[in-house]
Order: C-alpha cells, then structure tokens, then sequence
C-alpha cells in the first residue's frame, strides 16, 4: 500500500475534500514495484512501531475494508545467515527488536530448516518473526487520476525520490537519493512455502505467491552503473546475481525458471529512515519520504499518523517523532 494513497484514504473517510494527484498512474512508484514485503523483523526501532502497529491493527482486515483480495498472508518472516557476521547482524536486530516488544527470536539453522525445509544446509542460524508476511503490492496500490493545476490549504508531499526536488522549490531540503531496485518473478511451482524470507546480508529478499510462483527483490551491487535509466528496465546484470544468491540458499530453486522481471526507484535517505512531519518553515505542508525501501507494509500506519498531522498537527496514535524533518538540522 502507498503512503499517499492510503492517507487519503483515511481522509476522505473523514470527510475531508482530498485530491491525488501523480505524474503517471497513481501507485506506479516504489509502493508497487518490490516484493511485497509486510515486515517488522530487522527495523530500525524509530520505525518499527510503525511496522507493528500496520501488522496488528490494519493488515489483517485491509482486503475486507477495501473489498479487494490485496492477498495478505501472516506467515512469519525467516531472515538467514551463513556465516558469524550474519549472525551477530541478526542478533543486533533481534536484541532491539526484543526491547519493543516484537515478538521475534534467533533460531539455529536446523530449526529454521524445520520451518522451511527446502532451504541449503549452508544456513547456520535465522531470526524468526511469525506474526511478519506478504501482501501483493500491485492489488494494494494501483488507481487512476486526470490531468490539472491544482490549489489546496493543506498539501501532502509524499512523491518518493522527486519529493526532494519539490520540496526544494520552497526552500525544504533533505538528504535523499533514488535507489534502483530490481524484482524477478519465476514460473509457478508447487507450494513450499508462505513464509517471508530475508538474508543478513540483503543480498535477496521475498516470497512464494498464491500464484505459486516466486517474487524476489534484489540488486547485483553495481546499481551505481546499471541503474541510470527511468523506463523501468531491469538490467541484465541483476537477475544473474539476485539468482545466484538464492540458489545458494535454496539449491532446489536451481532449474525454476524466471519468467519477468521489473524496477523502479526508491526514495533512500542517508540514515535509511523516512521523514513523517509537517514544515514549520512552510505553513501548510507535511512530508513523508526517504522510505528507503521500507514503506510498503509500514503505509497503512503511516497514514494513520500523517492524517493526524494534517488533522491535529500531532501525531497521537503512534510515536513518529524520531522520523521527523528537523533531524537533519545543524544542532549548536
């Protein structure tokens, strides 16, 4: 789901006059183009409120309030390691994600093997997360708009990586990046799994579709050369390397053959957390960008809390005031 459209979402709910408005299809951003992520497990503790409350409160009932199958499934989230570095990544995740209360913990590899069996003897241990899943994020984002000029009291910046070049035609800055993600789909295969799966070291991340084919996200670790195009083309480098990475943890994947592929940008800014706030300097505006690759299972919270901004100026449900926009300032 996208921040900007579920926000919207609950505003007009409200009863507020709310306008969308994008320069392609709405929900053709990075909030549809990864792998369909609903994650708590391995966040950083300013946003994983956000990621537990969308998973206790929202999620679950998400298909029924919007009458469409946005195909959740809470099957748990299994992140692997291979070697001693992965594992103290994990264990990091793991300690602060204990501390607010996640319900999340370090398993060996045979537990995690019995979890998901068809996983390569090389995985020496896991963090595991049962209340983590997926949902299919072109059911949860997609509508359509028309064409205009457009005036409004109260605006909403939440337009990814363009939103620092807007945002600077008002003086506002902040340290965000695009970042080129790639995504393979294989062919279906029988059901293995419906768990969620994650490596310590992100070299892939995804799931196995109702469909029953898989969605993996990734990157070949050279997107500072592959990624320089806006036509969501994947590059030929990427699939190759997102492969090889699963093959080694899941060896019976080896002969499955990937049937498409998409890309598209996500906003990353320089501490890999979004900025939810409104702009004191410009009266009127509130933001929320620099996702970092995080937005889609966080969004339905974040609208939470970003119509409370608009509505209230204070976000009252969930703490969002680690993510905010005066962080970047010089301080003295």
């Amino acid at each position: 789901m996208s921040s900007s459209l579920a926000t919207a979402y609950r505003l007009a709910k409200q009863g507020v006059d709310v306008l969308v408005l994008e320069k392609k299809e709405i929900g053709n951003g990075g909030s549809c183009r990864n792998a369909g992520g609903v994650r708590q497990s391995a966040r950083d503790p300013k946003e994983l409120p956000l990621a537990m409350y969308a998973v206790a409160n929202i999620w679950p009932h998400l298909s029924e309030e919007l009458g469409v199958d946005v195909e959740y499934h809470q099957g748990g989230n299994l992140r692997l390691g291979l070697t001693e570095k992965d594992i103290k990544v994990l264990e990091n995740h793991t300690a602060k994600s204990l501390k607010l209360g996640l319900d999340v913990k370090m398993i060996s590899g045979d537990e995690a093997r019995e979890i998901c069996p068809y996983m390569s003897k090389e995985v020496v241990a896991a963090s595991w997360c049962p209340t983590d899943g997926h949902a299919n994020p072109l059911k949860a984002t997609l509508v359509l708009t028309d064409d205009g000029v457009y005036e409004a009291d109260q605006i909403l910046l939440c337009a990814g990586y363009e939103s620092r070049k807007i945002a600077n035609t008002v003086g506002v800055d902040a340290p965000v990046e695009r970042q080129f993600n790639e995504v393979l789909v294989t062919e279906a295969q029988p059901k293995m799994f419906d768990i969620m799966i994650g490596v310590a070291g992100g070299e892939f991340y995804g799931h196995q579709s109702e469909h029953g084919s898989f969605v993996l996200g990734g990157n070949s670790g050279l997107q500072a050369f592959t990624s320089n195009n806006d036509n969501f083309v994947t590059n030929s480098l990427t699939a190759p390397c997102i492969s090889r990475g699963i093959i080694k943890y899941f060896p019976i994947l080896d002969k499955v053959k990937v049937v498409r592929t998409w890309s598209g940008w996500y906003d990353q800014c320089i501490d890999v957390l979004p900025v939810i706030d409104n702009v004191k300097e410009v009266p009127g505006l509130t933001v929320a960008f620099g996702f970092s690759g995080h937005g889609f299972g966080i969004s339905p919270a974040v609208s939470i809390a970003l119509s409370e901004l608009i509505l209230n100026g204070k976000s009252t449900t969930i703490d969002i005031s680690q993510l905010n926009y005066d962080r970047f300032k010089a301080k003295g």
